[in-house]
């Protein structure tokens, strides 16, 4: 049994700061180009600043297989160097080892079918339109020899060199609160609670001369039948007999 042709495809996420991201992308692309492009190569780069200063990249680069572990590690490196963190990590595998077998064999089997074809030709064996037919099926077996030869070399790239996926996040602002803050804070919350107390008095102003009127005059007429009260008189005018006598 041969060995297993696995595809491997490498993913990193990685947090820094805002203003870190695009020369860090640089480095990292820098790091690949000196490996040289057999044995790494740089695939896409793209990088986005956000409005608040969150900004976001990401880098692809296809790597020689036997590097990539160790490349991983390298990034990771660099990343810890500026301060930065790894956040994700990930690696997905695809077996090609049955794909890479069967589109061998269909090539072969393509090309064989061609050779005979173009004997045909060669040896003019044949009626007219078994010679037309015999050229139709060489252009045909041609582009099927042709198409199973590009599966077979992209299916061969992806186990020779390693797709590597980088992302890149910014890490949320470090907020340092001041000391006087809170105060200024509190002072300002204070002021606006006075402001408010202040706007309701001015709007109930209109209104607190009518009502202040009208409980005076409430307190004023039950202090008058108090006084008109029967009962309570014939008791003050016992008392003040009572004294006399």
């Amino acid at each position: 049994m041969g060995v297993p042709q696995i595809a491997y495809r490498y993913g990193f996420g990685f947090r820094l700061r805002a203003d870190s991201i695009k020369p860090m992308q640089v480095r990292h692309a820098d790091q690949c180009e000196a490996k040289g492009s057999t044995i790494c190569r740089i695939i896409s780069m793209a990088q986005v600043d956000g409005e608040d200063g969150a900004g976001t990249g990401n880098q692809q680069l296809a790597i020689a297989s036997p590097y990539a572990r160790d490349f991983g590690k390298e990034l990771t490196t660099s990343v810890a160097d500026a301060d930065g963190e790894l956040i994700t990590s990930t690696i997905d595998g695809e077996d090609l080892s049955k794909s890479l077998v069967d589109t061998k064999a269909r090539l072969l089997a393509r090309t064989v079918l061609r050779d005979r074809l173009i004997e045909v030709l060669r040896s003019r064996n044949g009626t007219v339109a078994e010679l037309v037919e015999a050229e139709r099926g060489v252009a045909q077996v041609n582009e099927e020899i042709d198409q199973a030869r590009s599966w077979l070399s992209e299916m061969k790239g992806r186990v020779q060199f390693s797709q590597l996926h980088i992302n890149y996040e910014a890490a949320p602002p470090i907020v340092q609160e001041d000391f006087a803050e809170p105060i200024f804070s509190a002072w300002s919350a204070k002021g606006s609670i006075l402001g408010s107390m202040l706007a309701a008095l001015l709007i109930m102003a209109p209104f607190l001369g009518p009502i202040g009127m009208l409980i005076w005059l409430v307190i004023l007429v039950w202090r008058r039948l108090s006084r008109w009260n029967p009962m309570r008189r014939l008791a003050e005018d016992e008392g003040e007999l009572l004294n006399t006598g």
